[in-house]
Parts: C-alpha cells; sequence; structure tokens
C-alpha cells in the first residue's frame, strides 16, 4: 500500500479519529433549539460539504435566523469539549503514523471540519507538530467529492498527487481522493457501515483498523 507514496492525507472525522457520533449528537441537540426534529437522512445529504457549506444548508433547509458564521461558531462551542476529551484516534492510527513519521512520510490533513477543532484534537493526541499541511474544505472553493481538498493538501505537502496516499471513511471523500489522482484507501467506521460494499467497490484498499496495513493483511478495493 505504502510504495511509491510519499505523503499519507486523512480525512479527520471517522477516518483518523473516532468522532462521527459527536455530530448527529450536535445536529439533533442544535435543531431542537429551534423546535425541529432532525430529519432523516440528514447526515447523507451533508456528507462532504464543508463547514461552511453545511451551515448554509441548514439557514437555507431550516429556515434559522441566525447568520451563518454565528451557527459554525456556536457548533464549534457545541464540539469543542467533545474533541478534547471524548474523541479516540481510531484503533491503530498512532502506531501507523509512528511508521509514517520513521519512513520519512510526510502527513497531512484534508477534512470538512473546522480548522479549530481540526488543530484541538490533534494537539490533544499530541500529532499536531507531525503535520505538513492541514486544509479544510472552507480553504478551498468547493467541498467533497471534488478533489480541491486533496489536491491542496498535497501542494502544502510538498508532494504530487500521485505520491499520495487518502484515507476516507465516506464515499464523498473517497470520489475525492480519487478525482486528484491518488491512490485511497477506505476505513471502515460504525455510522457508514451502510456503505461499506460501495466503499470497498470505489477505494483501492479497505481496512478495519491501521494495524492491519502495519501487519501486511489490508484487503485490495473490491473484495468483499
Amino acid at each position: 500500500m505504502l510504495h511509491d507514496i510519499e505523503a499519507v492525507l486523512f480525512d479527520l472525522d471517522g477516518s483518523l479519529v473516532d468522532s462521527m457520533w459527536i455530530w448527529r449528537d450536535i445536529d439533533i441537540a442544535y435543531l431542537q433549539k429551534f423546535k425541529i426534529t432532525m430529519p432523516e437522512g440528514l447526515q447523507t445529504a451533508i456528507e462532504g460539504m464543508s463547514f461552511s457549506e453545511t451551515a448554509v444548508y441548514f439557514k437555507e433547509t431550516f429556515l434559522i435566523p441566525d447568520p451563518v458564521e454565528q451557527i459554525k461558531q456556536e457548533w464549534t462551542q457545541m464540539a469543542w469539549d467533545k474533541y478534547a476529551s471524548q474523541v479516540p484516534l481510531k484503533k491503530g492510527a498512532d502506531a501507523f503514523i509512528a511508521y509514517c513519521i520513521s519512513q520519512n512520510i510526510r502527513l497531512g490533513i484534508a477534512t470538512s471540519n473546522a480548522r479549530e477543532l481540526v488543530e484541538n484534537v490533534l494537539k490533544v493526541h499530541g500529532l499536531l507538530e507531525h503535520f505538513d499541511g492541514i486544509v479544510t474544505a472552507c480553504d478551498v472553493s468547493i467541498g467533497k467529492p471534488a478533489p480541491d481538498v486533496y489536491l491542496e493538501a498535497a501542494r502544502r505537502c510538498r508532494t504530487a498527487p500521485e505520491k499520495c496516499l487518502v484515507f476516507e471513511d465516506i464515499v464523498p471523500g473517497i470520489l475525492a481522493g480519487k478525482a486528484a489522482g491518488m491512490k485511497v484507501c477506505a476505513v471502515a467506521d460504525e455510522y457508514s457501515a451502510y456503505q461499506s460494499r460501495e466503499k470497498r467497490e470505489l477505494a483501492d484498499y479497505y481496512i478495519e483498523d491501521y494495524f492491519e496495513i502495519l501487519a501486511g493483511t489490508s484487503l485490495p478495493g473490491g473484495l468483499i
């Protein structure tokens, strides 16, 4: 998997850290403030959107009276403590990152999340200083499944796209990495379990956890 790879680029939520549950809880609590019940399929509808795009979607879909920047600020405040104290790394991620560092493989983040939260969770786990490029979808013109966020992460890591390996947990992210001309490894996650077959078919590789890579047992994409 790592043959001829010079940079590893991680999506954050559901790929590097176990945090997807946070956002469902936040969406429910936030909408309840306006006496709105979260509709089925909301998480699917906003997959891949940037933090700003999601705030605009909420404002327009649910007729939220607050400005977009206020919506984003409130979400960040709601998530801050959870990211600092309740969000673990995905199984084996710390060992895999240590291996990449030992092999001089550059590290990047390409996420739809807010920069403050990304930096917060990386600091908590003592990883921030090891990442060469952190890019949020708000830093580019359009979020996933467009390739922009991954192309910018590769640029900041000073690495050609074809020398990058992406780790993603949802279909729009996998499509973004492939559209950027990169190898993509799909990561198993409870909140995208319903996409498992599609993830395996679209990605070059599929892992249940990062220990599989170190053990050399990851499955090629498409194998069920």
